[in-house]
């Protein structure tokens, strides 16, 4: 059976907290796919937005210009913090929050983790994902299964 995992920990091999600071939010979701692809070829593929999740990026960047924060594209391909075989780290800092998403191989266990972790900076982060939260929950689980599902 194809599913997605939601896991209470961040998984210990994974470098998305290396110089990252406090951590007020985080989630980690997991698949069972075993795969000969790098972890950058699994981010690549994993994380082409579908054209609806896409379309609240477009929404989510015309709100927040507004405030002074950073638009970025309405994709998800934020800058690479850094990079192995097995895991890649992307993230952006902002006025308002600072965040971090890790796609994590597991060779050994053939599993595939893609972990959140934020870090508010001031109120405004943590307003600005009150409304971002469930969207970030259900765009996760979505691509997730997309990816099952276009590699079985």
């Amino acid at each position: 059976m194809k599913t997605v995992t939601k896991l209470t920990a961040i998984p210990e091999n994974s470098a998305v907290l290396d110089g990252f600071g406090e951590v007020h939010f985080h989630d980690t979701y997991q698949i069972v796919a075993k795969t000969d692809k790098s972890a950058a070829e699994i981010s690549k593929e994993l994380m082409q937005l579908p054209a609806w999740a896409s379309w609240l990026f477009k929404l989510r960047n015309a709100i927040v210009g507004g405030f002074d924060l950073k638009a970025g594209k309405s994709d998800v391909a934020f800058p690479v913090i850094s990079q192995t075989d097995n895991e890649v780290v992307s993230g952006l800092g902002d006025t308002h929050l600072d965040f971090r998403a890790s796609i994590l191989k597991d060779p050994a266990a053939g599993k595939i983790s893609l972990t959140t972790v934020v870090h508010f900076n001031n109120v405004w982060g943590r307003i600005y994902f009150l409304p971002v939260k469930p969207f970030h929950k259900i765009i996760i689980k979505s691509l997730l299964l997309r990816y099952l599902k276009n590699n079985e």
